[in-house]
């Protein structure tokens, strides 16, 4: 029984970590595509991207941890900028197909420039000495890293939660989620929202992408291998939702988990079969709108 209690925690745990990089990753593209409307496949690219600028800023410019995690998904979220205003911008009133193969071009593009200049193999950093070993939480003793990521998770959750929630930003956000036409009609720059929200995302895909590399790996095939993931915590949790995509990350990431540790041979079978289940029964989502 003891033994039984010690695999629950430990897959939980591990659960609520994978749940946290899902979470920070796929947040960003459910506020994104909610407020656009845009199919954009490329979100997993700019997580990647986020990954191979902190391997570069700590192998090659000798950056610490913290701050090349930090500045990856700054550089990302400025990078990211002119995608949206000079391609994703002129097919905003586009249909879905038109916007699916700019994206996923974007995102073969990616690998293969990543490929090109990294190579094929996974990449690696070196993780600083208190993040390294196990930490003791008073009701069992965890990974280090899994710990520091489970509680970069948190932070960002509640800073989410009070700048879309309690700000002005946050509010003229959530009003052109809701009509977009409405709010144009009431002096908000929903252009300029675009900008800063897809910046937003993309900083925190970043984010994600850099605390990846020590729990997922990361190569130049990141972004597809990810991609449906992603896209299944958006639309679980609902298009501009942000507690919709908390919920979602922690429900299927503690799912995949246990069932990979339950039943190694099925792969993301458990993963898919829920979300199918979930979508069955609300299509639009858990928190989406009808």
């Amino acid at each position: 029984m003891e033994q039984f209690a010690k695999a629950a925690i430990s897959i939980l745990f591990d659960g609520v970590a994978y749940a946290m990089l899902l979470f920070i990753i796929s947040v960003g593209l459910s506020i994104t595509m909610g407020l656009m409307g845009f199919a954009n496949l490329a979100h997993g690219a700019f997580a990647m991207l986020g990954g191979y600028v902190m391997v570069s800023l700590m192998l090659k410019a000798g950056v610490p941890f913290l701050l090349a995690l930090v500045l990856a998904a700054i550089i990302v979220a400025l990078i990211s900028v002119p995608f949206e205003r000079y391609l994703y911008r002129r097919l905003y009133k586009a249909g879905e197909l038109d916007q699916v193969l700019l994206s996923i071009g974007l995102v073969f593009m990616a690998t293969a420039t990543i490929t090109f200049f990294f190579g094929p193999s996974t990449v690696s950093i070196s993780v600083p000495e208190f993040l390294k070993g196990q930490v003791n939480l008073g009701f069992g003793i965890f990974p280090a890293y899994r710990t520091f990521t489970i509680a970069v998770g948190l932070v960002m959750i509640v800073a989410l939660w009070y700048g879309f929630e309690r700000t002005i930003t946050g509010a003229k956000i959530r009003a052109a989620v809701d009509n977009r036409r409405m709010a144009q009609s009431i002096g908000i720059d929903v252009d300029r929202l675009f900008v800063i929200t897809f910046a937003f995302g993309s900083g925190l895909a970043a984010l994600g992408g850099g605390l990846a590399i020590e729990i997922l790996g990361m190569s130049p095939t990141f972004a597809l291998t990810y991609l449906v993931f992603f896209l299944i915590v958006v639309a679980v949790g609902g298009l501009g939702s942000i507690r919709g995509a908390f919920v979602a990350a922690l429900v299927l990431g503690i799912i995949d988990t246990a069932g990979k540790y339950l039943w190694p041979d099925g792969g993301a079978f458990f993963i898919y079969a829920v979300t199918i289940g979930i979508l069955l029964i609300k299509p639009e989502g858990l928190f989406g709108k009808a």
